[in-house]
């Protein structure tokens, strides 16, 4: 089952699109958290993206975040210390993940990781597009 969850990337769509996912596991939630507020951080409140879940046929789940910005590439940080607010996201994202990338296209790009586990096969309750918050 593919779940595709179209959102303005402001930081009260964070909880409410991990409440859409909440029968998926921490890890996946953690994953859509961390990408969705790489965009905001990098791209700015309001951003439209798309965000997908799906399962893999191999046993894995793949989380997919879609933004309009082929060209704001993401950079892992393998060295953010005790002080620093920023460099963690990608990291815990690269510890969890079995592996992830980027893909670009010409108008977008999409940041995927995958997952160990397939996705529930009712993964979503209620509208799968929350409310889109006014700037």
């Amino acid at each position: 089952m593919t779940v595709e969850i179209s959102v303005l990337a402001t930081p009260k769509a964070v909880p409410e699109v991990r409440h859409l996912l909440r029968r998926h596991g921490h890890d996946i939630h953690l994953c859509v958290s961390e990408l969705l507020t790489n965009v905001i951080d990098h791209l700015g409140e309001g951003t439209p993206v798309t965000i997908r879940v799906t399962g893999t046929g191999t046993g894995h789940t793949r989380v997919e975040v879609t933004d309009p910005d082929p060209r704001a590439l993401p950079v892992l940080v393998r060295a953010a210390t005790a002080t620093d607010e920023c460099g963690r996201g990608l990291a815990l994202l690269d510890a969890l993940a079995l592996r992830w990338g980027v893909e670009q296209r010409a108008n977008s790009k999409t940041v995927w990781c995958e997952l160990e586990g397939e996705p529930p096969l009712s993964a979503v309750q209620g509208p799968v597009t929350p409310a889109r918050s006014s700037r």
